[in-house]
């Protein structure tokens, strides 16, 4: 997994997203300033940053702009050197991606004993999805960790709830620091520790009156991991600006109604309260979908259902499948369920009806959690059981080495590989501007001196990679004449003047399985 993320960094130009927390991250190290990239909080972007700062990367203070001009001055107006900063950027991820993987083991192996603590770590290793996204200096695989982790650290709190409550608190804290979007887990998590301290001080003499009182004192420490959890999110602020200077931008959106009021009265910082009005902006907004060759506007609630079985590999749906069952019918394993099942299913149903349909990212938790889920397989006592589990996990190594090392684009065998995936879905599912430089290497080796018309989807600067291409929707059509390379997210969303262009050119190459390259005489 290690080698299959690094290769992946070194290889990819940035991502869409990337750009802004690079910058943002050089920002907070350099000047302490919490102004950019509000909506979500500073830990993951302080992670990004730990790597950052071995670059020394020089960034001009007090120039204004936006965020994304931000991202792009840091990697291509200010002298530094746009691959060894992203690489820089990407690798404290990929340390945390595999550190995650350490706790699937350790979680699995608690359940079922070693082999499935291996089992569960290779469906890990190998999940295209989780390759792809931790080895981007992003925040998803972060978040996502960091509730895997607190749950890990709920479970072993059955046992000794004093030392492992504090930590899942630290962890939940973690999460909440690293993407708002985690907030939808807290009342899971919180039930959870009731339920921990239930398991670790149950007793078959306890008349009702202990057990209520049993209950007051679980309700009492979920409590007291809620202010370790929000002490985390304030200590990450201050991390930042000890002072917490902060001023509203006037670009945040007013929110009525019952949102407004949770919102005042949440215990976190003013940045972070007004970062969540940013992302109910969000999702006021109306985006654009693509699913099964559908453009729409709007959302579609089984959006992620579909596409996590687009790109899940399909041994891994399986084992998912049957772990899940597992964890419901052995008895020794039920009580584990609502750790497994409880957090990824109440996330999965959030992010179902969210109103951005723009990629498996935004459920990167269900592979981490059933990963672990899976391995319950192995406490199925047949023995056909770790043959059959065996031989799922080969099939899901075989076609995760497949698609080596164009994780991002991938989808199974079911739906035609990795090739076909722009056929079916769009951006950070398959294009998420990362092909730039292959885009630039394959112009320069197989099409030399010819006339290039770009449409590319991304943050990169394509002039900085030798690329010299005109704008073809801002040229007569008659006058398009060479190749004609468009990003794949691009062409599921072509209209009017592109659309007629793609559809009068013959496609000749693809870059990366995220860019075509169409030639028109």
């Amino acid at each position: 997994m290690a080698v299959a993320m690094v290769t992946t960094a070194v290889q990819q130009t940035p991502t869409i997203d990337e750009p802004v927390y690079a910058g943002t991250a050089v920002v907070y190290a350099q000047q302490h300033n919490l102004h950019f990239n509000p909506e979500h909080p500073p830990l993951g972007k302080l992670i990004i940053a730990s790597g950052l700062v071995l670059a020394h990367p020089h960034l001009e203070a007090g120039l204004g702009g936006d965020q994304g001009e931000l991202g792009r001055r840091l990697l291509y107006e200010s002298g530094n050197d746009p691959w060894r900063l992203m690489l820089w950027a990407r690798l404290p991820v990929i340390v945390l991606t595999l550190g995650f993987g350490l706790v699937v083991l350790a979680f699995a192996r608690d359940l079922v004993g070693p082999a499935g603590g291996l089992a569960a770590l290779a469906l890990y290793t190998f999940s295209p999805d989780v390759i792809a996204h931790g080895s981007l200096a992003t925040l998803d695989v972060p978040a996502a960790g960091f509730v895997l982790t607190s749950v890990w650290l709920l479970w072993r709190a059955g046992r000794r709830p004093r030392l492992y409550l504090p930590l899942a608190g630290v962890a939940l804290g973690a999460a909440l620091a690293t993407k708002m979007s985690t907030l939808t887990a807290v009342p899971v998590l919180l039930l959870l520790v009731v339920v921990s301290v239930w398991r670790a001080r149950r007793s078959p003499s306890l008349d009702a009156r202990a057990k209520l009182r049993l209950l007051a004192l679980g309700a009492a420490t979920a409590a007291a991991v809620a202010l370790i959890a929000v002490a985390v999110v304030w200590a990450t602020y201050l991390a930042v600006d000890p002072r917490l200077r902060w001023s509203t931008p006037a670009n945040v959106p007013t929110v009525h109604g019952l949102r407004g009021l949770v919102i005042d009265w949440m215990p976190f910082p003013r940045p972070y309260r007004d970062g969540m009005r940013v992302q109910f902006g969000f999702e006021y907004a109306t985006w654009e979908g693509f699913l099964f060759g559908r453009l729409y506007r709007g959302s579609l609630w089984y959006y992620l259902p579909a596409a996590l079985l687009v790109k899940t590999p399909l041994g891994m749906l399986v084992l998912w499948a049957a772990g899940a069952a597992a964890l419901l019918a052995v008895r020794r394993l039920r009580p584990a369920a609502p750790y497994l099942l409880l957090p990824p299913g109440v996330l999965l149903v959030a992010a179902m009806f969210g109103s951005r349909d723009l990629g498996v990212r935004y459920a990167i938790f269900v592979p981490m959690f059933l990963a672990v889920a899976a391995a319950g397989v192995l406490a199925v006592r047949r023995r056909w059981t770790h043959v059959a589990g065996a031989a799922l996990i080969l099939f899901v190594a075989v076609s995760s080495l497949r698609t080596f090392p164009y994780y991002l684009p991938y989808s199974n065998e079911a739906f035609g590989g990795t090739a076909k995936t722009h056929l079916r879905l769009h951006d950070s599912n398959v294009d998420w501007g990362q092909d730039l430089g292959r885009l630039a290497d394959r112009l320069r080796e197989r099409y030399p001196g010819r006339k290039v018309w770009l449409v590319y989807k991304g943050s990169g600067v394509p002039a900085y990679y030798g690329i010299e291409a005109s704008d073809p929707r801002k040229a007569p059509p008659g006058e398009v004449h060479g190749l004609l390379v468009v990003s794949d997210s691009s062409v599921a969303k072509a209209r009017g003047r592109l659309a007629t262009l793609i559809a009068t050119s013959t496609p000749i190459d693809q870059v990366g399985h995220s860019v075509t390259i169409y030639h028109r005489p």
